[in-house]
C-alpha cells in the first residue's frame, strides 16, 4: 500500500510530531525547549524513569537514546497504535480532515508521481532562467529597482531573485527543452482560450521574480512585482497547481522556521519585500502569506513555529482590516499558551519603510512594543462607535459576548471574559468628582490598557473581576453584622438579592447588566457579589456555604418571598417561575437603588443640620462642646475653639464696659460689629 510522496509530505505538515507524541508521554519541563521544537520525555517504548526519548519538531523525527527506537510521524502512530502504514495514514488523514488520494500502487499513481517530479524540474528550470535574465541587458530595469530599494547582492542571492522579461522568452526557453505542457500545468505559461491555435505565452512579464519554496526547499510557485507603472496588478502570484496551494504555505517558510526555532519567535509581514527587508536587517525569523489573508492552515503552521507570532502589518487602513480579519480567524483556535501579538507600525509605513527610516533598532523597538490579541480586540470593538446611550452600551456588550462565544477553549474563554470585564468597568467608570463638577483637569478618558479598579463608590466594592482579593469574609462576621442591623436594612436587601441570583441560574443572563451595576454597600456581601459576577462571565466559583447560609437566614431562608415584599410583585408559589423570578429581582434591585438614594439624601440632610450648632453664650459652654460640634462650628465659621475662646473673652469684656458705662461708648459699635460678623446672639444683660 503506497501513497504519493507529495500527499505524505502534506499530511506531515498538518501535524506537529510533538502534539501526536504528547498523547502518550509527559514532557520533561526541565530538558524540553518548546520554542525550539526540542522535547524530552521517558520513552513510551520501554520502561524507564529518565527522559531519554527525544522529539525534534523541526525535523519531524524522534529517537530514544535508551532503546534506540526512532522514526517519524507515521512510524510513531504505527508503533503505539499497532497499525499498519496504510492504516496509520488513514487515521491521521481522518484527524486532519484530508481526503485520501489514489494509492501509489497502480500505474496511474506512478504516472502522477512522475508528472509531479517533472513539474518540480520545470519550476527549478524557471528559477535558473529568471536569475539569468536578471543579470542580462534586459534586466537592467529590475537591477535599478533593486538598487533603489537598497537590496544588497547577498540578499538578492539569498532569495534567488530574478527577472521575467517582456515577450515570450520563458515560453520559448521551455519549448526548447520540451517542457511547454509542464510549464502550463505549473502556472508559468498561459494557454490561450480564445479558440485560435496559438502557443502558450508567459504569465509573468516585466516583473521582478520571487521564487516560493516549500518546507522541503522545493520551488513550487512564484511571485512577481510589476516594474511598469501601467501594469494592471502590482503583484502577481502563481495560480493553484498540483504543486502549490497559496493558503497552505508561507514565503520564506523553510529558513524562517529554522530561525524561529532559535529566536523563539516568528514575525508575520504582509509581502515579499517586507520579509526580505526584515531578514536583511537581522530578523531572519520573518515570513509572509502569499497574496491573501492568513488562512487557518497558515495560522496552524505559524503556531508550530512559535507560541505567539507577531503580526507586523502595514500601518494603514488595509493593514488594520487585515489584523481584524486575523483576530476573527484566531479566536476559535486560541489555546493555552497559543495567541498572537500585533506590531502597530506608524501610519503609512510597512516594515520595509520602518527599517529604511528608523533602522533595525527602530523596528526592534516596534516589535518589542507589540500588543496582545486581547488588546487589539478591545480597541476594535471600542472604535466601532460611541456608547453614550443605554442602547449603544447594550450593543457594545452584545458584540463582546459574541467574541467570547467564538473562543473554543473554555479556560482561555474564561480569562478573556475576565479581562474584557475589567476593561469595560474602567471604560465606563465615571470621571473624578472634580471633573464632573467643572473642576480643573483633563477630560475623562479610560486609562491606557483599560485595566484598573473594578468599581468606585460606596462600600469599597470589588477591585477586580474574579475571586475577591484577600480572604473571603467569614460567616461569623456576617452573623455579627446581621445581629447588629436586623432585617429591612441595606444588608438584608443585598443578602436577599444575591442569594436569589445565586440560587436561580436563569437570572444570570437575564439580569447580567443589573448584577454588574448593582451597588453593594455592605462589606459582608462582597463575596456573594463577586461569585455572582464570576458566574455571569462563565467562571466557575466555589461558594462559602457557611456564608451563604448566614445570608439566607436574614431572609427567613426564602429570599424570593423577602424580595416580593420589597418589590410588590408577589410570587404565585414558593418556587416562582423564571419570568416571575426575574421581575421580582429586577424590581427589588430598583427598590434597593431608590432606598440607597433616599438614605444618601437623609445622610446629607443630617450632615447639614449638624453644622447648625447652637452658638455658645459663654466660654464655659463652648469648652463643653463635643469634638463633633467643635468641628461643625469650625466648618461654619472658619475658626476653631481657640479662636472662639478669644472672641468670647473679648465679647464679655466689651459687654462689661457697655453695661457699666456710657451707652454711647464707642466700644459698643465695635462689639456690635463683632457680633454681626460672627452671627452670635448678644449676651443677656
Amino acid at each position: 500500500m503506497r501513497f504519493l510522496p507529495a500527499f505524505l509530505d502534506d499530511l506531515r505538515s498538518r501535524f506537529a510530531l510533538s502534539d501526536v507524541v504528547a498523547r502518550k508521554v509527559t514532557w520533561d519541563a526541565r530538558k524540553s525547549n518548546a520554542a525550539k521544537g526540542d522535547f524530552w520525555a521517558p520513552c513510551p517504548f520501554h520502561q524507564e524513569k529518565t527522559a531519554s526519548f527525544h522529539v525534534d519538531d523541526r525535523k519531524g523525527f524522534y529517537h530514544c537514546f535508551g532503546c534506540q527506537a526512532s522514526g517519524d510521524l507515521f512510524k510513531f502512530v504505527m508503533e503505539t497504535e499497532n497499525l499498519g502504514f496504510g492504516e496509520a495514514v488513514e487515521r491521521l488523514a481522518g484527524e486532519a480532515g484530508v481526503e485520501l488520494p489514489a494509492r501509489d500502487d497502480n500505474p496511474r499513481a506512478a504516472q502522477q508521481r512522475e508528472q509531479r517530479d517533472k513539474l518540480g524540474e520545470t519550476m527549478e528550470e524557471a528559477v535558473r532562467f529568471y536569475r539569468g535574465m536578471l543579470n542580462s541587458a534586459a534586466g537592467q530595469g529590475a537591477r535599478d529597482y533593486m538598487h533603489r530599494r537598497g537590496l544588497a547582492p547577498e540578499t538578492v542571492k539569498r532569495f534567488e531573485l530574478g527577472y521575467a522579461p517582456e515577450g515570450g522568452a520563458l515560453a520559448k526557453h521551455l519549448a526548447a527543452k520540451g517542457l511547454t505542457k509542464e510549464g502550463v500545468e505549473a502556472g508559468l505559461l498561459i494557454e490561450p482560450d480564445d479558440g485560435r491555435r496559438r502557443d502558450p505565452f508567459d504569465r509573468f512579464r516585466d516583473r521582478l521574480m520571487f521564487p516560493i519554496r516549500d518546507q522541503r526547499g522545493r520551488a513550487i510557485a512564484f511571485g512577481g512585482r510589476a516594474l511598469s507603472a501601467n501594469a494592471q496588478a502590482k503583484y502577481l502570484n502563481s495560480p493553484e497547481t498540483p504543486l502549490f496551494s497559496k493558503g497552505r504555505t508561507l514565503f520564506n517558510v523553510r529558513e524562517g522556521r529554522a530561525a524561529a526555532g532559535k529566536a523563539g519567535a516568528v514575525i508575520v509581514a504582509e509581502g515579499y519585500m517586507d520579509v526580505i527587508a526584515l531578514v536583511a536587517a537581522g530578523f531572519e525569523h520573518a515570513v509572509a502569506p502569499l497574496g491573501t489573508a492568513v488562512t487557518e492552515e497558515q495560522l496552524t503552521l505559524l503556531w508550530r513555529m512559535a507560541d505567539e507570532p507577531v503580526i507586523a502589518l502595514d500601518g494603514d487602513k488595509a493593514g488594520l482590516r487585515a489584523a481584524n480579519r486575523l483576530i476573527d480567524l484566531a479566536l476559535p483556535h486560541l489555546a493555552p499558551g497559543k495567541s498572537l501579538r500585533f506590531c502597530l507600525l506608524p501610519e503609512g509605513r510597512d516594515p520595509d519603510d520602518m527599517i529604511r527610516h528608523e533602522g533595525a533598532e527602530g523596528m526592534a523597538a516596534a516589535l518589542e512594543a507589540a500588543v496582545p490579541l486581547i488588546e487589539m480586540l478591545w480597541r476594535r470593538e471600542v472604535a466601532q462607535g460611541p456608547v453614550d446611550t443605554p442602547e449603544r452600551r447594550a450593543g457594545f456588550d452584545q458584540r463582546l459576548r459574541a467574541c467570547l462565544s467564538r473562543i473554543g477553549d473554555a479556560s482561555v474563554r474564561s480569562h478573556y471574559a475576565a479581562a474584557l470585564k475589567e476593561r469595560r468597568a474602567a471604560f465606563f467608570r465615571p470621571p473624578p468628582r472634580s471633573q464632573r463638577d467643572g473642576g480643573a483637569g483633563r477630560p475623562f478618558a479610560p486609562r491606557a490598557g483599560g485595566f484598573g479598579g473594578r468599581f468606585a463608590g460606596r462600600g469599597g466594592r470589588m477591585s477586580n473581576w474574579g475571586p475577591a482579593p484577600g480572604p473571603t469574609p467569614e460567616a461569623q462576621t456576617l452573623r455579627s453584622a446581621l445581629a447588629r442591623d436586623g432585617q429591612g436594612t441595606a444588608l438584608a436587601r443585598e443578602a436577599a438579592i444575591l442569594c436569589s441570583i445565586w440560587e436561580c441560574a436563569d437570572l444570570l443572563e437575564a439580569a447580567a447588566a443589573a448584577i454588574e451595576d448593582m451597588e453593594v454597600t455592605a462589606a459582608e456581601m462582597q463575596a456573594l457579589h463577586a461569585a455572582a459576577l464570576n458566574r455571569v462571565v462563565g467562571i466557575e466559583t466555589d461558594m462559602d456555604e457557611a456564608l451563604f447560609a448566614e445570608a439566607a437566614k436574614l431572609t427567613g431562608a426564602r429570599p424570593f418571598s423577602f424580595l416580593s415584599r420589597l418589590s410588590g410583585v408577589m410570587a404565585r408559589s414558593s418556587r416562582p417561575k423564571p419570568a416571575e423570578c426575574r421581575q421580582i429581582v429586577l424590581d427589588a434591585m430598583a427598590f434597593h437603588r431608590a432606598e440607597l438614594a433616599r438614605e444618601a439624601e437623609r445622610s446629607a440632610a443630617a450632615r447639614a443640620e449638624a453644622t447648625e450648632v447652637a452658638e455658645p453664650l459663654d466660654l464655659e459652654s463652648a469648652e463643653k462642646l463635643s469634638e463633633e460640634d467643635q468641628a461643625a462650628f469650625a466648618r461654619k465659621y472658619g475658626s476653631g475653639l481657640a479662636q472662639l475662646r478669644a472672641v468670647i473673652e473679648e465679647r464679655d469684656r466689651l459687654a462689661e464696659r457697655l453695661t457699666g458705662g456710657d451707652e454711647n461708648d464707642s466700644s459698643a459699635a465695635e462689639w456690635a460689629r463683632v457680633l454681626e460678623e460672627l452671627d452670635l446672639p448678644p449676651k443677656k444683660r
